[in-house]
């Protein structure tokens, strides 16, 4: 089981980070042409000293974070927390939604620890059905997969409720036609829209357009032109779909915040396995900070309820230039 950070002195440290891709350089300085002093490799834990801005770049994300043994690009680098929750012995009728709390936590067939399936990584959302007793004797999640229809266990402890009024709406009384969103593919940018005031404006990382047409048919280069919201679930499993534990696997469970507008199913949404902003790295969505995912997603139409699974409807305006 995923054991907890060691305790750390705050008045010396930054915080943790998860590296979120299969390796990442640490260097002697904030640069990609310093020396190379080791790899870190998938879901190393990280102690971050301080953020450090540099004119060596990229320019697009110029943060770098300097850990007690040299120094990393930000953009493979998701910080997290360790916050362990106490259980919720009571779950809604068909479900509620959750979140992941700690860096990353092992979701199993059973409530056991003999079969594991997909690591499920912070500031993921997950549907839980129910509570259960599991064969170890510690409380465990029993999980819905959206995409699969199929049911796997986590540690209960390592899930925090999504409180309902978490997902209240964000400027309610305005009409439909007052809230608008516009993204610059040039500039990798968002703006979100209220009349003529500026009220959101954030990096994002859009599509990378293929030099082949994929296996399924479905281009990686965001579209471009006029769009609406047409579609809103608090998660999504997208990947090939396989009941797997491999960490390699195109499997990512549990997609937070997700905001549908195109008819292949392009959206907005909340981004776990990267925080590398400013250029394109998608399979066409729009990749946005979980955090900015989940306003984006209180903020634009139509209204979803808190625990329901999917609102559609003719809502919120998207220009993509």
């Amino acid at each position: 089981m995923l054991k907890p950070p060691p305790p750390a002195d705050d008045s010396s440290t930054f915080g943790f980070a998860r590296v979120t891709s299969s390796g990442i350089y640490l260097y002697s300085e904030p640069s990609f042409r310093a020396r190379r002093l080791t790899i870190l490799k998938r879901d190393t834990l990280v102690t971050l000293l301080r953020r450090e801005i540099t004119d060596e770049g990229p320019s697009y994300n110029p943060l770098w974070y300097q850990t007690p043994d040299g120094y990393a690009h930000s953009g493979n680098l998701q910080l997290v927390r360790w916050e362990l929750q106490t259980p919720h012995l009571t779950i809604p009728e068909g479900g509620g939604l959750f979140e992941v709390s700690v860096p990353y936590t092992r979701s199993y067939r059973e409530p056991d620890q003999t079969d594991p399936l997909y690591r499920l990584y912070f500031q993921s959302t997950a549907w839980v059905e129910a509570i259960v007793t599991g064969a170890d004797g510690k409380l465990w999640y029993r999980l819905l997969d959206d995409m699969l229809r199929v049911n796997y266990f986590v540690r209960a402890e390592h899930l925090r409720r999504v409180e309902p009024d978490e997902l209240s709406p964000i400027s309610p009384d305005l009409p439909p036609s007052a809230k608008y969103i516009q993204v610059s593919l040039a500039r990798q940018e968002m703006m979100a829209f209220e009349n003529d005031r500026l009220v959101l404006r954030t990096r994002i990382s859009s599509g990378v357009p293929g030099t082949r047409p994929p296996a399924n048919g479905i281009p990686t280069a965001t579209p471009t032109g006029r769009f609406y919201i047409t579609k809103k679930t608090p998660l999504r499993h997208m990947g090939n779909g396989r009941l797997t534990d491999s960490l390699d696997a195109y499997e990512l469970p549990g997609v937070p915040w997700v905001l549908f507008f195109y008819q292949t199913g392009i959206a907005f949404h909340g981004t776990y396995w990267h925080t590398d902003f400013g250029r394109p790295r998608s399979h066409g969505c729009i990749n946005m900070r979980c955090e900015e995912a989940k306003w984006l997603f209180r903020w634009t139409l139509p209204v979803i309820a808190p625990d329901e699974k999917l609102k559609t409807g003719h809502g919120t305006s998207v220009v993509i230039i």
